[in-house]
């Protein structure tokens, strides 16, 4: 079962901050990271209208199987950005995302690329077939 169309892509804009700088003035790469995490966590509130909260509290919670960044040109102290993220494929136990961080002042890619996540039952540890619920708010 796997879902392949045009999903909605969604931007959340952050700034950087002096403790996401490592030791040659640049966002540390595994920063990168979170910002697509805070993105996301941002966006399946707001757009999905399905927080994590409520993952959690029907017992669920999504996991990073594989992660694929392409570092392109680096963001530095006080940069303004812009996270894009969408659902690229929606699969029987998972999805995979994808994302782009652009620079907003040039408007330039500092990095893409895409998330696995796997959707997982908390109480088991053992991954667990996406609902019909969660089909529904995602498939926008």
């Amino acid at each position: 079962m796997h879902h392949k169309r045009p999903y909605s892509k969604f931007q959340t804009e952050f700034k950087v901050r002096p403790d996401d700088i490592d030791m040659f003035n640049h966002v540390h790469n595994s920063t990168y990271f979170d910002y697509v995490l805070a993105a996301r966590y941002e966006q399946m509130e707001t757009h999905y209208n399905m927080p994590m909260e409520e993952f959690l509290k029907q017992g669920f919670g999504w996991v990073v199987k594989t992660a694929y960044v392409d570092y392109k040109r680096p963001l530095t102290l006080g940069d303004s950005f812009i996270v894009e993220t969408g659902i690229s494929e929606l699969q029987e136990r998972g999805c995979k995302v994808s994302f782009t961080i652009k620079n907003k002042k040039t408007n330039k890619i500092c990095c893409d690329g895409w998330f696995d996540y796997v959707l997982i039952e908390i109480k088991s540890g053992r991954s667990a077939k996406v609902t019909q619920e969660m089909l529904e708010r995602y498939s926008i």
